[in-house]
């Protein structure tokens, strides 16, 4: 077993937020509040067709995000890699309570399906889109650190 994780090394998270495929992207998905799983039972799903299989269901009224300006910033200093992305804007928003968006890395943009969607985080939001414009402040939205 190792003693240290070198920090170029820090998980898989910051592989797929590096956007290392020639088609690739990660994509921000609203969930609705309503029916939203616990954090214990979403955990173990392993893609984006199975976060929603279950009482989970997507807010399709605002439409699925593709993050830019994605950074993966190594930190020696404090032993993590640190992710960020440009914030998002929903112009116009309206339909269902939304409790949380999850990031997915999708391995291929010009296909596939939401089976082939990876989900990376999940962050809890309290937001009723009402008409108004709405702008998602994303701010290295993981730090992937080492657990040695």
């Amino acid at each position: 077993m190792a003693n240290i994780v070198f920090n170029v090394a820090l998980g898989r998270v910051a592989y797929y937020a590096s956007l290392p495929a020639a088609n690739d992207a990660l994509i921000l998905v609203a969930l609705e509040s309503s029916g939203l799983e616990t954090d214990a039972v979403l955990r173990d799903k392993d893609d984006l067709a199975a976060v929603v299989a279950g009482t989970t269901n997507e807010q399709t009224t605002v439409t699925r995000k593709t993050l830019s300006s994605v950074t993966v910033t190594i930190d020696d200093t404090n032993d993590r890699v640190a992710l960020d992305a440009a914030d998002v804007t929903w112009t116009a928003p309206t339909g269902n309570a939304i409790g949380a968006v999850v990031i997915c890395y999708d391995p291929d943009t010009t296909g596939g399906t939401d089976s082939d969607l990876i989900p990376l985080t999940k962050h809890d939001l309290a937001w009723t889109p009402d008409g108004n414009n709405f702008t998602l402040s994303i701010a290295d939205f993981c730090r992937v650190t080492s657990a040695a």
